[in-house]
């Protein structure tokens, strides 16, 4: 529907203005204040009504259809006041053609059109919502899947031909095509896009696999369980619709301004009509007051208060890495009480990495991290990325290795300088003879209570460091917890991750609120357990289990490196994939919000200042305020507004730097 409306709006604002030139430049009143002058031929005197006559017909027809369900609510708005002021106007104007002593109104009322038209498009730009959520998460599910029949020979066919009880087979680096069990086989599953959790679950017969998870290097035969609406995919999709469905609608600020506005206008056009009546008599004059009153009600200002903020307010969020697709989440964001996390791949950088290194004595850090990567030189494992990572972020050189070799189960060796190095688990330990040092044994313990995963150097057989592994925090994310904290925002954090893991984290980042082991349908109930206690809920992740609580919370907040139906599903996107821009969100909303009152005060003003004079409360004083000079005021007052909006893009966004102690070549706020 917003998609609909924007084109209309901004087919119409660019036919209506190119139709308006020759009404403003045959305007007898702008050739008099500009100074200039026009040709003349026969029948020029009808260029005014013609084209006013297409514009009105082209250009404000849409709002006065849209004024009937206002009316019909018995709930006026601004296109009731805008209907009100163009009506108006063009009968007006018309019965100046007739009547030539009556000044007319038609370049008043072109760019009234014009200028309502023009607001009316940046806002449904700014307000229209993509509907493509659902498709994003269809598109998890592959086309065809591989059956294996009864003779053991394979046969392509569609997903929806898969019944309960089929056997199919998922290759590595496929997509599992529906829920089931594995019958037989042995691989990593990438359930991150429906559980949340970091690591690759490993599958083994008897586990269970959800549909549209990606399956690792190994080959798996599944046994399939659900398929169609009774799959987990399927009813994280049911979530995202109903919550789709279930947001409220915010009224705009300008349209219960223009609400009261309505009602001002006519009153005052009756006390204008009756105290002129009363005071000379019924004529002409009496009819010019009335139409002027209406008329200038609806200043253009009005009109353009809270789009053109929301355009400045749009383009400096772009500037600062976020993309607003619903701007009253942009406006409501001034006013959180809890903004919620999702951890993985938000808070964290969704990858292991080394977080702690601890040695014995005759043994640096960097010698230890040096050799460990020596070994891991070779070896495709997550844990052995980080290790090289880590070794990489501290430049730290590492020596050649030479004879790697892999123990299953245990982890990697290799000999550096004739020396038998092992990189390994507490599996490891246990085939080795040498004693634990205290001091290693005391760090394992300690990274246990943390959650960590805790990786042994043994060198010649004896355990001479350990590294302590856990889901990388980001470093903004201290500076966002801290920044939010000062704003008087609650921070919570969702996560599938057990609950050592998520209070590890949330222990480090100061968190208020810690949600662990959560499947995606307890995501979204954890976001209504927080509005029911009357909390105004942002929701920010990446992923596509968070697109429930995305859309069901107040605001849904994405990372733009999320997946796509994640970004589809919120309605402001943080394309650069920063945390921090979660807090220069709340700062330019409040700010925003301030300029869009400001706008409305401006405009509010025009009218309480522009009503009595139209309406001649100081014609004793010789003082009467004529249509075009009420057109001035109104122009006036729309240049003030747009003046004053562009101050918005001075708001200061930036975040005050904190100071910071180096861990592992990472920054991290000091305690």
């Amino acid at each position: 529907m917003h998609e609909g409306h924007e084109q209309l709006f901004r087919r119409r604002f660019f036919v209506s203005t190119l139709l308006s030139i020759p009404v403003l430049l045959y305007s007898p009143t702008l050739q008099e204040w500009l100074r200039f002058s026009v040709p003349v031929f026969p029948g020029s005197e009808w260029v005014n009504p013609v084209f006013a006559v297409i514009v009105f017909a082209y250009g404000g027809i849409p709002f006065l259809k849209m004024a009937v369900p206002e009316l019909r609510d018995r709930a006026p708005g601004m296109m009731t006041l805008i209907s009100m002021a163009i009506s108006v106007a063009f009968v007006y104007s018309l019965a100046s053609v007739v009547f030539p002593t009556t000044a007319a109104f038609f370049w008043e009322l072109v760019t009234l059109i014009d200028i309502m038209l023009l607001g009316h498009w940046i806002e449904m730009r700014s307000v229209r919502l993509a509907s493509s959520a659902l498709d994003e998460l269809a598109k998890l599910i592959p086309d065809t899947a591989e059956r294996i029949t009864e003779t053991g020979e394979t046969e392509a066919v569609s997903v929806s031909d898969l019944g309960e009880g089929d056997l199919v087979l998922v290759r590595p680096g496929a997509s599992v095509p529906a829920d089931g069990v594995v019958e037989e086989g042995d691989s990593d599953v990438n359930e991150a896009m429906i559980t949340g959790e970091s690591k690759p679950v490993t599958k083994e017969p008897g586990a269970a696999v959800i549909g549209g998870t990606v399956n690792g290097d190994g080959s798996l035969r599944v046994r399939i369980a659900a398929t169609g609406d009774e799959t987990t995919l399927a009813g994280i999709m049911r979530l995202v619709e109903d919550a789709q469905q279930s947001k409220s609608k915010t009224q705009m600020l300008a349209d219960r301004a223009a609400g009261w506005l309505f009602y001002v206008a006519l009153a005052a056009a009756v006390v204008t009509g009756v105290a002129w009546t009363v005071a000379t008599t019924f004529d002409v004059t009496v009819i010019e007051r009335v139409v002027t009153v209406l008329v200038i009600a609806c200043p253009h200002a009005l009109g353009l208060a809270v789009p053109l903020v929301v355009a400045i307010n749009t383009s400096l969020a772009a500037q600062n890495g976020m993309l607003v697709r619903d701007r009253i989440a942009m406006e409501q964001a001034r006013e959180l009480d809890v903004i919620v996390f999702d951890k993985t791949g938000t808070l964290t950088e969704g990858e292991q990495g080394v977080v702690d290194i601890e040695t014995v004595e005759g043994i640096t850090d960097e010698e230890a991290l040096g050799l460990a990567a020596a070994v891991e030189a070779d070896s495709e494992h997550m844990i052995a990325e980080a290790i090289r990572q880590a070794a990489t972020e501290r430049n730290v050189d590492s020596p050649r290795a030479t004879g790697f070799e892999a123990i299953k189960g245990q982890g990697v060796r290799a000999r550096v300088d004739d020396e038998l190095i092992h990189v390994g688990g507490p599996n490891l330990l246990s085939t080795m003879e040498g004693e634990v040092p205290d001091v290693l044994r005391a760090f394992a313990e300690r990274s246990g209570e943390n959650a960590r995963t805790v990786v042994y150097l043994l060198r010649d057989g004896e355990p001479v460091a350990a590294f302590a592994l856990a889901d990388v925090i980001r470093e903004e994310s201290y500076q966002v917890v801290d920044a939010l904290h000062e704003l008087g925002i609650e921070v919570a954090m969702l996560t599938g991750d057990s609950a050592d893991v998520a209070n590890a984290v949330a222990d480090e980042l100061g968190i208020d609120t810690v949600f662990a082991e959560v499947l995606p349908e307890d995501k979204d109930e954890k976001v209504q357990e927080l509005q029911e206690q009357g909390n105004l809920v942002a929701m920010v992740g990446d992923g596509v289990n968070d697109a429930p609580a995305l859309t069901r919370a107040d605001i849904g907040i994405a990372i733009g490196s999320g997946t796509d139906v994640a970004v589809q599903s919120a309605d402001i996107i943080l394309v650069q994939n920063n945390p921090t821009d979660v807090v220069r969100l709340v700062k330019l909303s409040k700010a925003s919000y301030r300029k869009m009152q400001e706008n409305l005060v401006w405009a509010a003003g025009y009218n309480v200042f522009a009503i009595p004079l139209a309406a001649g409360v100081l014609a004793p004083a010789g003082i009467l305020l004529s249509p075009a000079v009420g057109a001035l005021l109104m122009s006036l007052s729309t240049v003030i507004v747009a003046i004053n909006a562009q101050f918005l893009r001075q708001v200061d966004l930036e975040l005050p730097s904190l100071p910071s102690v180096s861990v592992l070549g990472r920054s991290h706020p000091a305690d």
